[in-house]
């Protein structure tokens, strides 16, 4: 069974392949290289992101110190209180037995 194929068959046949080859083909391998590229591209900006990033986290591993300085600090202030209400009462005492002038 012979089937006799017309010759214009044959020459859709082939504009379409070197269609293919000459457009599709390059076409498809631009547009993957401008995804590579952009994919680079991608994953230095995610370096950048990272090294800055540890950087701050760097920076902000110092603030639970520095809430415990605060902490330490309010301690401090109160202890500086009752030192200064203790020594206005020792001055209360010392004017009291001298008469103000130093001299008892």
């Amino acid at each position: 069974m012979n089937i006799e194929v017309p010759d214009i068959v044959y020459w859709i046949w082939g504009i379409t392949l070197a269609a293919a080859i000459l457009v599709i083909v390059p076409l498809a391998l631009y547009l993957l290289q401008q995804t590579l590229n952009a994919a680079r591209m991608i994953e230095r900006y995610l370096a950048e992101m990272l090294t800055a990033g540890v950087g701050i986290a760097g920076y902000t591993a110092a603030i639970p110190a520095l809430d415990n300085t605060i902490s330490v600090a309010t301690t401090i202030l109160g202890v500086a209180g009752n030192i200064n209400s203790h020594a206005e009462a020792i001055e209360g005492v010392f004017v009291a037995r001298t008469g103000g002038n130093g001299v008892e």
